[in-house]
C-alpha cells in the first residue's frame, strides 16, 4: 500500500495526476446572441475553453451594469476561481467584489481601476477606426458620416476622434455626425437614430451598438456601413466596407494561462493591464475575418488620389490604408493616428507635435477631433 501511494506521489509530480480544472466565469452585459460587443467576447471564451484542456467556463448574460454584486456572488459560491466582467460599467461593483473576495481573481475589460486581485484588459480599436476613417472619407460622397454612439465614455470618444482624424486625413471638410441612444444594445433605437442621419444626409454609417440594426436600416436605402465587433458583412454584402473585429481569445488564452502556472495570482494583478492591439493581433480590420475591405469598393480606392502627409507622394488611398496598416501592425508601431501636433474641434491644441498620446491619456479622452458634429457630454473647454 504504501508502494502504491509513492508511485501514485511520483506520477502526480510528473503530471500524470488528474488535476481540478480552473473555473473562469463571465459576466455579460448583453445577449451571448447580440453580434456585437457580447458575442464577441463569448466567442473568445469559447476558443479559450477549446485551446486550454484544463479550462472550465460559465457565463451568465444580460447583467445590468449597476448590478454585477449579485451575480459576482453567486460565481464565487460556485466555485469560480477567476471571474471576468466584461462592460465598462462593471468597473466599480468589480473592484468592491475584488475587495469583498481577496482570494479570487477578478478582470474588468475597458476599465482602469485594479487592485492586488483585479486586472484590467483591452483589446482596442482606435488603430481600427482610423484606418476606417480614412476608406468613409475616400467613399462618401455628400461629405456627411453618420455615428450611432452607445454612450458618451472615453472608450468611444477615443474612437470616434480617431475615426474623424481618419476622414478629415484624406477628406478635410468631411464632418462625423454623432448621435448617441443611451444603450449598448437596442436595434430599435439605432435603426431611429440612423434613419435621422440619414434624412440629415449622411451616406456612410458608423456605430457602437452591438447588433446589426444600423448596417441592415442603411443597407435598405443603399448605403454603406462600417461593421462592429463582430462580423457583420452578411447582413448587407453589397454595403459593409469594413468594420471592426476583435479576437478577445488572444487576451482570454494568455492570461489563463498565467493564471494557470503561477505567474498571476491573487497579490500581483495591480499592474496587469492589457492594452492589446494590431500588434498583438487582438484586433482585425473588416467586416469578416480575412477581408479587410470589401472587394467591391477596392477599385474605387485605389482610384482616389491623395497626398501622403508623412512622405509627401500622392498615392492612392488604397495604398495609404495599407502603409498605415502596415505601420501600425509591427510589434514595435512606426505610426499612431493620435500623434500631434492634434488640436480638438475647438481649437484647443491637446496633442503636442511630436508627442502620442499615452494608454492613460486615451482611456480618461474627452475632447472631440475636428469634424465631429452632434453633442458631446463632458467636453473640456
Amino acid at each position: 500500500m504504501k508502494r502504491w501511494l509513492f508511485i501514485a506521489a511520483v506520477l502526480a509530480n510528473l503530471g500524470f495526476a488528474q488535476t481540478e480544472k480552473l473555473k473562469a466565469c463571465f459576466i455579460y452585459v448583453g445577449p451571448v446572441g447580440d453580434y456585437g460587443w457580447t458575442n464577441a467576447h463569448d466567442e473568445g471564451r469559447r476558443l479559450a475553453e477549446k485551446a486550454l484542456p484544463w479550462l472550465e467556463t460559465k457565463f451568465v448574460e444580460s447583467v445590468p451594469e449597476a448590478q454585477a454584486g449579485p451575480f459576482i456572488d453567486k460565481f464565487v459560491q460556485e466555485g469560480c476561481k477567476v471571474i471576468f466582467t466584461t462592460s465598462f460599467g462593471f468597473m466599480d461593483g468589480t473592484l468592491e467584489a475584488a475587495k469583498k473576495y481577496p482570494d479570487v481573481i477578478f478582470a474588468h475589460a475597458s476599465g482602469f481601476k485594479r487592485a492586488p486581485n483585479m486586472a484590467t484588459y483591452m483589446a482596442d480599436f482606435y488603430q481600427i477606426y482610423y484606418l476606417n476613417g480614412l476608406v468613409a472619407g475616400a467613399l462618401t460622397k455628400s461629405g456627411k458620416i453618420g455615428y450611432v454612439g452607445a454612450f458618451p465614455i472615453p472608450e468611444l470618444k477615443r474612437h470616434i476622434s480617431a475615426f474623424a482624424l481618419g476622414i478629415r486625413e484624406v477628406n478635410p471638410q468631411a464632418s462625423v455626425n454623432v448621435k448617441w441612444i443611451n444603450a449598448w444594445y437596442d436595434p430599435a433605437k439605432a435603426s431611429e437614430a440612423t434613419e435621422a442621419l440619414i434624412a440629415e444626409g449622411n451616406d456612410i454609417f458608423a456605430f457602437t451598438e452591438d447588433s446589426p440594426s444600423v448596417i441592415q436600416t442603411a443597407a435598405k436605402k443603399k448605403l454603406m456601413s462600417f461593421s462592429h465587433y463582430s462580423p457583420m458583412h452578411k447582413f448587407a454584402p453589397d454595403y459593409v466596407v469594413s468594420g471592426q473585429l476583435v479576437h478577445w481569445d488572444k487576451i482570454y488564452i494568455d492570461f489563463l494561462t498565467k493564471v494557470h502556472n503561477g505567474t498571476y495570482t491573487n497579490k500581483n494583478l495591480e499592474k496587469v493591464d492589457y492594452w492589446w492591439l494590431l500588434g498583438e493581433k487582438a484586433v482585425e480590420m473588416g467586416g469578416q475575418a480575412g477581408m479587410p475591405i470589401n472587394p467591391k469598393y477596392i477599385p474605387a480606392l485605389k482610384a482616389k488620389m491623395v497626398k501622403d502627409r508623412l512622405t509627401g507622394k500622392t498615392v492612392s488611398v488604397y495604398d495609404l490604408v495599407m502603409s498605415r496598416w502596415k505601420a501600425m501592425a509591427q510589434a514595435k508601431p512606426t505610426f499612431d493616428p493620435f500623434t500631434g501636433p492634434i488640436k480638438d474641434r475647438n481649437g484647443v491644441v491637446r496633442v503636442a507635435p511630436g508627442k502620442i498620446m499615452s494608454i492613460g491619456e486615451l482611456n480618461s479622452m474627452e475632447w472631440a477631433a475636428p469634424g465631429i458634429v452632434g453633442a458631446w457630454p463632458n467636453e473640456p473647454k
